[in-house]
């Protein structure tokens, strides 16, 4: 496995390499927070609101507090007076974000106080005991329900109402005018799902009362975000917040926001004396509290097409409802339109956005954030108009993908798609399901009076974000661009070691970033250290710095190649000064000795060792010039951002597009309405790839979350807000046997944007969802039904089915045919 010396340099990015992380995780020696024990620990529970809309008229800790073994309690009207209420993203915002609930809670689940005791189990216990009494209120549980202001969640606020913005390209009344068919659609639904990781949050606090500094270890999954909020809510100078991840047993977004936990667990620390406190959260405090995905309603959408179905121009008036709380938000209300006209050529387009508050658990960056919501909408159009029009699935999809030879194409509000191949993708995927003979089996179903549909869903997954795209949401947000750090060293005894500014939750980030630094060092990425976790003392890192948006194979890679490549210039002149060669004479390789530099001309060499020793320990032989020279070296890396225009909503909102091309033969049984998968495949195009079976296990993790959002996992609630599934008994997450076998593909068009061509990957952009709700519509279109909502289990098929049959009154898609 050694680069020798004298022969061709082997390159490891593209290499199936086994993962570095395996070996440890795999003997069970991964560290994870839950795995922290700390001298004089101390451990707390929450107590929470069973109502989903209440004031609260008295909270009576005094059973708790009496209670052997009890520290201290919390309670929101206690912390008021010590902080300041959590940042909020959007304009003009009167929203008061505690991490307690203060005056009245808003939505089932919400703290109202907490418990601090010796062990978890009398935590436990302690919380049964704290009485609150509540005055119940008329709780709001829809995003449409919420516009009507009928019941105020914020009072201060006045509305329900978060953010509206109208985003408009074209001539889009024109395009109506001159269409030959006209399709209306009145109502879509996209529905609440979470990421449901293996591993809950976790947070161990301390305020240290010595010396005034606040010590987390957590599985935050962006902590350079969470110590911004923190800071500015505990009243405490940044640089005093020292925040460390380990392991992270995954987190797919969902883990950015438990930054309010992080809060309550710094003031029970501080409380407590400065001992440090632990919180373990349990499924169903995740399940109820920690965070959703975004559901969004989609109404009054118009499609204008041309006599061939080429989508010409789209209206549509979408309503997104973000929870109790905005916290993350209305950063979605934006984002989505990274991917403005999904795959499609549509140049001309109108909607409506609007973000409100509602009863229900708040929202966060769920694996395909606000973007999945709307690439489902604009599947759901594709796959409907082909239907009223008659044209095949795939035909449709053919006549208005964006075309290969227009990239690097940029879309109705200048966003810039970096590559592509979405009509090869499609040919790649019809060719391992084998399209035809499915069509002829389907076909052969039909007469027998079995529903046998054929679906396809293309979507894409935008990764490293502009943050200026906030600035379209909030004028005066002080976000634009993005950035990464990375350093890259020889320690004492010559050990090449690599730290990044990322929290990785099982992406591979310690053998990707060794496969990097091997190919700028010629040596095997068995010799690189890369460490574990993230620390914001020890990493470098910037604003920006955590594991989200599809971004680490462009801004965390390209942070580690920039490192390495510093470390490698400074290594290649320390190594010509002392081998008496010029630089150029001077490769890498290696030798009899280990990683060593050679001069090509005299054959001497000096290994790794030879190098740190002389930098660090050695350093009297050095000349005054070469005192620069430190062989450990910082790196970050900017994104080629530019601020939008706010006003137009108009500019490059992230760097690159990966796409996923899915397709999905699905049967609903007549007599249970049970849906089977029968066959599936799933094609990926993410650039160069760094490490074929990781991105393979990435593409498999995606298809797994969005099976399982679209049959089995929804975040269901009733009518005066009592969420339904806060068990896996209930919510029923997709597992092992569930999950159908998978034909996998790829394609790879790199991207001009990164150094490697590769792009970011890993979310999915939820193409499941699309493709099983096309499939779906495809089995059941002869029957009338048109598929409206992005969860279809048994159930709702059942009732779409009976429903139809009891009321053909009214269609939700109406089809106009223009005189020509």
């Amino acid at each position: 496995m050694a680069n020798k010396f004298g022969g061709e340099e082997k390159k490891w990015v593209g290499k199936a390499l086994p993962r570095k992380e395996e070996d440890r995780l795999l003997r069970g020696r991964g560290r994870f927070a839950d795995d922290i024990k700390l001298r004089d620990m101390a451990y707390l529970r929450f107590v929470r609101s069973p109502y989903a809309h209440a004031r609260i008229i008295s909270i009576d800790t005094s059973a708790a507090e009496a209670l052997a073994g009890v520290v201290c309690t919390l309670t929101g009207k206690e912390i008021v007076p010590q902080t300041q209420p959590f940042i909020e993203i959007g304009p003009d915002s009167k929203v008061r974000d505690y991490p307690f609930a203060v005056s009245k809670v808003r939505y089932q689940g919400e703290p109202v106080a907490a418990v601090v005791a010796e062990s978890a189990s009398i935590a436990d216990d302690a919380a049964e005991l704290v009485r609150v009494e509540y005055e119940a209120l008329e709780p709001v549980m829809d995003a449409e329900q919420a516009l009507q202001d009928n019941s105020i969640l914020h009072e201060e606020a006045g509305t329900n109402k978060i953010w509206h913005g109208v985003f408009e390209y074209g001539d889009v009344e024109k395009d109506f005018q001159d269409a030959a068919f006209v399709v209306r659609i009145d109502r879509l639904h996209f529905h609440r799902f979470s990421s449901t990781p293996l591993e809950n949050n976790v947070v161990i606090g301390e305020w240290n009362l010595k010396d005034d500094r606040i010590y987390y270890s957590c599985n935050n999954s962006f902590p350079s975000f969470a110590i911004q909020f923190l800071s500015a809510h505990l009243n405490v100078h940044i640089d005093r917040i020292r925040v460390q991840t380990s392991d992270i047993g995954g987190s797919f977004g969902i883990k950015i926001t438990n930054y309010p936990q992080m809060a309550v667990v710094a003031l029970a620390s501080k409380k407590a004396g400065g001992r440090p406190v632990k919180w373990v959260e349990t499924r169903s405090e995740h399940m109820t509290s920690s965070a959703h995905g975004n559901e969004r309603t989609f109404r009054d959408t118009r499609v204008a097409l041309d006599k061939n179905g080429l989508i010409t121009a789209i209206t549509s008036r979408h309503i997104d409802d973000c929870g109790a709380y905005p916290r993350y938000e209305p950063l979605g209300c934006v984002i989505w339109s990274q991917v403005f006209p999904g795959v499609y050529r549509f140049k001309n387009a109108r909607i409506d956005f609007t973000q409100t508050v509602t009863n229900k658990c708040p929202v966060g960056p769920n694996r395909g954030y606000s973007r999945m919501q709307h690439l489902w909408f604009l599947e759901r159009v594709i796959d409907i108009c082909a239907h009223e029009l008659g044209i095949p699935a795939d035909e449709m999809r053919m006549r208005n993908y964006i075309r290969p030879e227009e990239f690097p194409y940029t879309t109705p509000n200048g966003c810039v798609y970096d590559s592509g191949n979405y009509p090869g993708m499609l040919e790649l995927a019809k060719q391992l399901i084998g399209w035809d003979a499915w069509k002829k089996k389907q076909a052969e179903a039909q007469k027998q009076g079995r529903l046998i549909g054929i679906g396809i869903g293309t979507t894409l997954d935008s990764g490293t974000n502009n943050f200026g795209q906030s600035q379209i949401v909030n004028p005066g947000a002080p976000f634009s661009g993005n950035s990464q750090g990375a350093n890259c060293k020889l320690d004492i005894y010559g050990e090449v070691v690599v730290a990044v500014g990322s929290c990785p939750q099982g992406q591979g980030h310690e053998t990707t970033a060794a496969q990097v630094v091997a190919d700028v060092l010629n040596i095997s990425p068995d010799l690189i250290t890369v460490r574990t976790g993230f620390d914001t003392e020890r990493n470098v890192h910037t604003g920006f710095s955590g594991t989200y948006a599809s971004q680490f194979a462009v801004s965390g890679l390209s942070a580690v190649h920039g490192a390495a490549q510093k470390l490698k210039t400074e290594m290649k002149r320390l190594a010509a000064f002392v081998l008496e060669s010029e630089e150029d004479d001077v490769e890498f390789g290696v030798g009899a000795q280990g990683p060593e530099l050679r001069a090509k001309r005299t054959g001497k060499s000096i290994n790794y060792w030879g190098l740190a020793n002389i930098v660090n320990v050695n350093s009297a032989v050095l000349p005054v010039e070469m005192y620069d020279i430190t062989l450990n070296c910082r790196y970050i890396w900017r994104a080629p951002f530019k601020v939008p225009d706010k006003q137009r909503k108009y500019g490059n909102l992230t760097l690159t597009y990966a796409s996923q091309l899915h397709i999905a033969v699905i049967e609903v049984d007549r007599e249970t309405f049970i849906p089977t998968i029968l066959d599936y495949v799933a094609v990926d195009d993410c650039g160069t790839v760094i490490n074929p079976p990781i991105v393979e296990g990435q593409v498999y993790g995606a298809t797994a979350h969005g099976i399982g959002a679209a049959l089995l996992e929804n975040c269901a609630y009733d009518a005066v807000g009592n969420m339904l599934t806060s068990t896996f008994s209930d919510y029923t997450p997709i597992t092992a046997l569930n999950m159908p076998k998978i034909k996998y593909g790829h394609i790879q068009t790199p991207s001009p944007h990164s150094y490697s061509g590769a792009k970011g990957m890993g979310e999915g952009g939820a193409a499941p969802i699309h493709t099983i709700s096309a499939a779906l519509q495809d089995a059941l279109f002869s029957n009338g039904i048109i598929i409206e909502d992005s969860f279809n289990n048994a159930d709702s098929l059942f009732r779409a089915l009976v429903g139809k049959e009891i009321c053909q009154a009214e269609r939700l898609v109406k089809l106009e045919r223009r005189a020509s």
